[in-house]
């Protein structure tokens, strides 16, 4: 849910006053080339207003002072909407400094023993011990325990989250307190590199870069500014010829009028109000572009474990086949989770345990430790007399077996399949080339998912689930979650090559997902948004990170993805529809005494050019800060596909009444 987020408040006002004349550095005004024009067309009109001898002009005093400080204004309040953007931002990076703070951390030294240092002597690599009621004094990777850890200084969720080592939950934060039990966290980054550092420096704006789109709106709004300060220059002439004197303070005003000022001003307020509304539901967008690429999303690609679903997949159930008992296969599924630090092996052992199943729990047996690899799908130990004992998903027991001279059991297939059917994980342990029976895993479906994908849907955005599960138990969480389509089976570079299929065709893709396995497919899509669950290898890749690690928060960035484009778009054409409409209510006024047949385009019955200047400079100014807040709000965006959208039948104005002359949409 958004935060709620006043849009303006005494202080805010104040500050933005303020940076509205700093902001009149013309090293800063450079930046924007429209308003730069601008200021430097109040200058030269402030040169007449001061120094009038100079330039040959008397008797127009209250003209120039008018126009010089309508133009004034107008800069003013471009300043006012850029500067209360980012005012915004910078308030809510105040309220992270807070929670920044030069905590002591008890560092664990080479020789065991704990020495309490300053938190921001620590350095990548070292080993602290963080105990109940510490603030956890930077990033780190939990390598030993399990505790309770209140986030809410970073996520603004009151609810404390369990880390443990092993697995993609133990990425743990900076700021963040353990409110039970004891951690050692290993450090994961430098002084001044921590993720609260990066929170802040983003939050800031700091290292806000212009989007594509922004870019070229830039060159879009010059190149009008060119043209129109051409089609001044070529009155100024065609004016003297037919008897009209145009004073340089009018040029000036003219210039000012007809070039693109109204989505000039705005431009800069709509970028950052972009990356402030992310921000405001929890979401870190490390730049711009990655939320307005959100804007365009065509599919997402979505991580099962962690993200569609909990995550904790948990041992439920051992499951016999090949004529064996539950007890034997309790007892090799145990001992091939004896050096098994996962949420998955710890959860085999507390299943035996609770079954009082009695097995070898020492390392005196233990010859070797296989570790699970994503390309083997497997893991397992050997003992000391040779036996090998493997468990893993159930075609690379299969294989591994088979590989071994074995044969498979007659019911594997149906009981494997049984598993899957419920939206379990069915996990196969053998002893040599011989395969006892299955682990089963269940996995659960984050509540409302099918609702959120439905939502994605009305967008016109394909979702795609990627699961290192079998064909099976994909399709039925595919089924409950509510996805497009699924990939089975899949291994990191099976993630990334889906990514690059979409993105040849021409579609931006989005990832989301927690763990390390997904940290090159995050770097690889357009806008990769990590939870901030997970991992910190997960994290470093995306260009976004979810600070409450809800996958379906991607819907919220996309609609404000959608909102920002939509905003500029909007604002874009209302500007230089009224620049095209001012420049034909003010050429008419101007020229109407010396050609009388222009009287019958001055539609708006002005009757000089200095009034038709004054009005349109008043228009001009004043159209700004009452924009301001669709800038920052955005256009309201209702998930709608494209080909609906395009379907729909334009809005007729018809009056209200007959006897009511008002219309109404």
């Amino acid at each position: 849910m958004e935060k709620k987020n006043v849009l303006f408040n005494r202080e805010m006002m104040l500050t933005a006053i303020k940076m509205s004349f700093v902001k009149l550095n013309p090293v800063v005004m450079m930046k924007n080339p429209v308003m730069f024009v601008v200021e430097v067309g109040t200058f030269v009109v402030l040169l007449l207003l001061l120094f009038p001898q100079f330039f040959g002009i008397t008797g127009a005093f209250g003209y120039e002072l008018t126009v010089f400080l309508i133009l004034f204004v107008t800069i003013l309040f471009a300043n006012f909407a850029e500067s209360l953007a980012e005012g915004r931002g910078k308030a809510q990076a105040d309220s992270l400094k807070k929670t920044k703070q030069d905590t002591v951390a008890k560092w664990i030294q080479k020789d065991g023993s704990v020495k309490e240092v300053p938190a921001s002597t620590l350095h990548k690599g070292d080993i602290v011990l963080v105990e109940m009621g510490d603030l956890i004094p930077s990033d780190g990777e939990i390598i030993e325990g399990l505790a309770s850890i209140d986030e809410s200084a970073i996520t603004g969720e009151s609810a404390p989250v369990i880390k443990e080592s092993g697995g993609d939950f133990a990425s743990v934060t900076g700021g963040t307190m353990v409110l039970s039990d004891a951690i050692k966290v290993r450090i994961e980054s430098n002084p001044g590199e921590s993720f609260l550092d990066k929170m802040i420096s983003m939050v800031e704006g700091a290292k806000r870069q212009k989007t594509p789109n922004e870019i070229a709106l830039t060159i879009l709004l010059i190149t009008l500014t060119v043209i129109f300060m051409i089609v001044v220059m070529t009155l100024y002439p065609i004016a003297r010829f037919n008897g009209v004197l145009l004073s340089i303070p009018t040029l000036v005003a003219l210039l000012v009028c007809l070039i693109p000022t109204t989505i000039g001003a705005l431009l800069s307020a709509i970028g950052i109000a972009g990356m402030d509304r992310v921000t405001r539901f929890n979401v870190l967008a490390m730049s711009g572009k990655a939320v307005e690429a959100a804007g365009d999303i065509n599919t997402i690609i979505l991580d099962k474990t962690g993200t569609i679903t909990f995550g904790n997949r948990m041992a439920s159930e051992f499951l016999p086949v090949g004529g064996h008992t539950m007890a034997q296969v309790a007892e090799i599924a145990a001992i091939s989770s004896l050096k098994d630090d996962t949420p998955e092996g710890k959860s085999v052992l507390a299943l035996a345990k609770r079954l009082e199943i009695t097995y070898p729990d020492n390392d005196s047996q233990i010859a070797q430790e296989i570790e699970f690899q994503a390309e083997t799908r497997m893991s397992g130990i050997t003992l000391k007399d040779d036996r090998k004992i493997r468990k893993g998903a159930s075609d690379s027991i299969a294989r591994w077996v088979e590989g071994l001279g074995g044969n498979l059991p007659a019911d594997m297939q149906e009981v494997g399949d049984s598993i899957a059917r419920l939206g379990g994980t069915p996990l196969a342990v053998s002893v040599d080339a011989e395969i006892y029976g299955f682990i089963y895993l269940k996995d659960t479906v984050k509540p409302g998912m099918q609702e959120r994908f439905a939502q994605l849907r009305k967008m016109g955005i394909k979702t795609i689930m990627c699961t290192g599960d079998n064909p099976l138990t994909a399709k039925t969480i595919a089924a409950e979650a509510g996805v497009d389509d699924y990939i089975a089976e899949s291994k990191p570079e099976d993630k990334i090559q889906v990514i690059k299929d979409e993105q040849a065709l021409g579609k931006l893709v989005a990832m989301t997902g927690d763990g390390t396995n997904d940290a090159p497919a995050l770097a690889q899509a357009d806008v990769g948004l990590a939870m901030n669950s997970g991992t910190i290898a997960a994290k470093e890749a995306a260009n976004m990170v979810d600070l409450d690690s809800d996958p379906t928060k991607i819907i919220e960035v996309v609609s404000i993805g959608k909102q920002l484009l939509m905003t500029r778009g909007a604002l874009t054409t209302f500007s230089i529809a009224n620049d095209i409409a001012k420049y034909f209510a003010i050429i008419p006024a101007m020229f109407a005494i010396a050609i009388p047949a222009m009287n019958q385009l001055n539609i708006m019955q002005l009757d000089s050019p200095t009034s038709a200047i004054i009005s349109a400079l008043v228009f001009n100014a004043v159209i700004i800060p009452i924009l301001i807040p669709l800038a920052m709000k955005g256009v309201k965006y209702t998930p709608m596909k494209a080909s609906k959208l395009l379907q729909k039948k334009p809005v007729r104005l018809r009056p209200r009444r007959r006897h009511c002359p008002i219309f109404r949409y």
